[in-house]
């Protein structure tokens, strides 16, 4: 039961199919957070900040909200408020789940074709990932990842920070996390 929680007598997986939405809002306060719950609709996943943040301003609130965190969290908040902002909504609110893709890439980057052994994924690859998928939204559907490698690079040397990472290195995991974000 690693992966599942009773609550009210009810099994409640991780699995965001699987969930009675009903009973999310009923949760606790930790476990809605596991899930990333809106706490209106009960709708894992949600992102009811970045769906009310609307208009031009959604970029611009979202890399504030960001700078926080530092470069990163300002690439990582204006690319999903930009999203936001375009005006789509809840929908582009979910594009882009800035903590789904890190998860996904903190499991995978060690079988990439170009991890190194001593690379460190917060230091080193993180923010090569985010330069990928923060930045994708930004562009056309079908815009490739080659045709906007020039401002990416420059993304790059704005949010690097201590990676000890060089462009040739990091554009693969910039690209690999693009593309996953494309599909």
């Amino acid at each position: 039961m690693a992966d599942q929680e009773v609550v009210d007598r009810k099994v409640v997986t991780n699995d965001p199919d699987n969930i009675d939405r009903s009973e999310v809002k009923h949760m606790s306060k930790e476990t809605k957070d596991d899930l990333n719950a809106d706490m209106i609709t009960g709708e894992p996943g949600s992102h009811p900040v970045g769906t009310g943040v609307g208009g031009v301003g959604g970029a611009a609130a979202g890399a504030a909200i960001g700078s926080m965190a530092g470069p990163l969290g300002t690439l990582i908040g204006g690319a999903i408020g930009a999203v936001v902002g375009g005006g789509a909504g809840h929908a582009s609110a979910e594009a882009i789940n800035p903590t789904h893709e890190e998860a996904y890439w903190r499991a995978e980057h060690v079988n990439a074709s170009y991890y190194k052994e001593g690379h460190d994924f917060d230091r080193d690859l993180h923010p090569a990932y985010a330069v990928g998928y923060a930045n994708r939204a930004k562009y056309p559907a079908d815009a490739r990842f080659e045709d906007h490698e020039s401002d990416l690079k420059r993304s790059w040397e704005e949010v690097k920070g201590e990676s000890r990472m060089q462009w040739e290195e990091a554009r693969l995991a910039s690209r690999d996390a693009w593309n996953r974000v494309s599909r």
